[in-house]
């Protein structure tokens, strides 16, 4: 029975730990927005016989955020997004770091709040204020003695920001990025006083719900190839991709793998079966007498056959009893260890279960009608 209760117990653990990786993940990004829809500049294009670049092409203007504004059903907030990396001084503290640019809806997309201060205004972002909201990371590094950083003005790029706002920890999502680390100040700030630009570097955008996400992609997709001019035939000159593909295509990831270590851990579920079927084998040499006295007391073939089987099956179910029990103490112990939330998989349970007596019955097979099939004078006879 021990190769069928380390297999069932190792493929519990293992779908076990990749449920709580999904739930984990899932957790994670469900904090950035599941239902945020990323436009970037991009696409398959050709100019003059010459593939191109779409990042470097600046195919995003401040039009194609406005009339998705204006004119979009599905959207309850739109921002456009430029960046910049530098160094962040403040006294004798600095740190590498980026600022976005951004409109007042980012904090809602991203599901950002303030927890100092206030976030920057209308009025900042139209006359292209100074002015920045950081997060805590940000906060402590420069402000390392635990000073208020409200009011204090730090240089970027020799550019000064004063801090208007601290945005609530967020902490590291599942993909180990500290969300902590950011600096957020208007668009306009960023576009004229920093990158000196006047395109947008991508556009982010959240959906009144997530099951409307493909119709918001599709219209967004509609409004941007009118605003951009394109022919019917010509390629699309931007990408738009929402976090929900992005969610699906992590989680299928996992589950693949998931799926892959189980089955690599259900090996030994086949191994511990050949231990049962030559166990039975043996065990049928070993009592020959007790089955040819059977048969001439008027067993028939089939009795015999159901005899052995139900002893194979059930030296594998009490071997998978015990090893659900230990494979979901591993679990529980491993999960805990990772950091993840236990989920309780009844799929695992009853996979295991059913694959503990599937082996039964297969492997216990070939010896049951071994056994049936002995003749009852020669099983005496070699009593």
């Amino acid at each position: 029975m021990l190769g069928i209760i380390i297999g069932v117990s190792s493929v519990i653990t293992m779908l076990a730990i990749g449920q709580g990786a999904k739930t984990k993940t899932k957790s994670s990004l469900s904090e950035l927005g599941t239902n945020q829809i990323n436009i970037q500049p991009g696409g398959d294009m050709m100019r003059g016989g010459v593939r191109q670049n779409g990042a470097s092409m600046e195919m995003l203007k401040l039009a194609d955020y406005e009339r998705m504004v204006a004119e979009s059903r599905y959207l309850t907030a739109v921002s456009p997004v430029v960046n910049a990396s530098g160094q962040a001084i403040y006294g004798s503290n600095n740190k590498p770091g980026t600022v976005y640019g951004v409109n007042r809806d980012y904090l809602d997309i991203r599901r950002f709040s303030i927890e100092e201060g206030d976030m920057f205004t209308e009025q900042d972002i139209q006359f292209a204020a100074k002015v920045c909201v950081i997060g805590k990371t940000v906060a402590e590094e420069l402000f390392p003695e635990g000073e208020n950083p409200i009011g204090k003005v730090f240089r970027f790029q020799k550019i000064p920001f004063r801090i208007v706002g601290v945005l609530k920890s967020k902490g590291f999502n599942s993909i180990g990025m500290d969300q902590d680390d950011i600096i957020l100040a208007p668009y306009t700030t960023i576009q004229k006083r920093v990158l000196a630009i006047t395109h947008l570097q991508s556009i982010t955008a959240a959906v009144v719900k997530e099951e409307y996400t493909d119709a918001a992609m599709d219209e967004i997709t509609e409004l941007l190839r009118q605003n951009h001019k394109l022919q019917p035939d010509d390629p699309n000159d931007f990408n738009v991709s929402s976090m929900q593909e992005f969610l699906d295509t992590l989680t299928s990831v996992i589950g693949i793998i998931t799926m892959l270590l189980a089955a690599v851990a259900g090996i030994s579920l086949v191994v511990g079966g050949i231990g049962i079927m030559n166990m039975m084998l043996v065990s049928v040499t070993e009592r020959t007498t007790e089955i040819g006295l059977r048969k001439a007391l008027g067993a028939e073939p089939r009795h015999i056959q159901t005899q052995f089987l139900i002893e194979s099956i059930f030296l594998s179910l009490i071997g998978g009893v015990i090893g659900m029990a230990l494979g979901l103490s591993v679990s529980a112990l491993v999960i805990r260890l990772l950091g993840v939330e236990f989920v309780l998989s009844m799929g695992a349970i009853i996979l295991g279960f059913g694959f503990s007596a599937g082996v039964g019955v297969v492997f216990g097979w070939a010896p049951a009608r071994r056994a049936s099939g002995l003749n009852p004078i020669d099983a005496l006879r070699s009593a």
